[in-house]
């Protein structure tokens, strides 16, 4: 880049660049190359979640991520591929998560309001949503490869039309009996209050299996 060049960007309004909005309390705007022609091997993602929202599970196969919280507070939660373990870190204002390139995660908002800067070192990151593979991987060929009955999966399935990016999608029903994730993220909240673990150590309700039961 010919950083002395009439066209060399120097600033920019994230507000002019919506990566997807699901509603005036969860959306995601996005910083690349595209939107500013300085910039190197960065970019990010400005994140706004009310609570129970869920960055659907996804990977950048060609980025890392650090994700900052700026308000609010969330659960960052990641697949370890080499301990194959599911890691669970809960993260307030000042504290951040890193995920490695390529690995498996999601994030899910705790509180109303929660805001996330999400950083990448590659100037155009690449998400890999779940809500593709599973839409777009025939019903047959998972109920073949998993064992799993076919019809059950095409039925269970067949919601997902679109890539989610934030979920549950809009106008999400679910049957009565089942918990829902904004009901599933706020049922631990006083054991959260009263076993929060040191920063840095993954956060686990004694009263459940896995933490924030119906998300994981």
């Amino acid at each position: 880049m010919d950083f002395a060049s009439p066209s060399a960007q120097f600033a920019y309004d994230l507000s002019n660049n919506v990566f997807f909005k699901k509603d005036d309390r969860n959306q995601i705007n996005a910083l690349g190359i595209q939107q500013l022609n300085t910039l190197g091997n960065t970019s990010l993602l400005d994140i706004y979640l009310s609570t129970g929202n869920v960055i659907e599970p996804h990977i950048h196969q060609n980025a890392s991520e650090l994700v900052y919280c700026i308000s609010g507070a969330a659960i960052v939660s990641i697949v370890n591929p080499f301990t194959k373990k599911l890691l669970n870190y809960a993260i307030n204002p000042g504290q951040v998560t890193n995920v490695p390139q390529g690995w498996w995660h999601y994030e899910v908002a705790t509180v109303d309001n929660t805001h996330l800067l999400a950083i990448f070192d590659a100037n155009t990151p690449e998400f890999i949503p779940a809500s593709d593979m599973l839409r777009l991987t025939p019903a047959s060929l998972l109920a073949y490869t998993y064992c799993l009955d076919e019809a059950t999966v095409k039925q269970a399935l067949a919601p997902i039309t679109n890539t989610v990016v934030i979920g549950p999608p809009t106008g999400c029903v679910k049957p009565q009996a089942q918990v829902s994730p904004a009901q599933a993220a706020q049922q631990p909240n006083a054991a959260h209050a009263q076993h929060q673990p040191s920063y840095g150590q993954t956060y686990r309700d004694s009263r459940y299996s896995q933490p924030y039961p119906g998300l994981y």
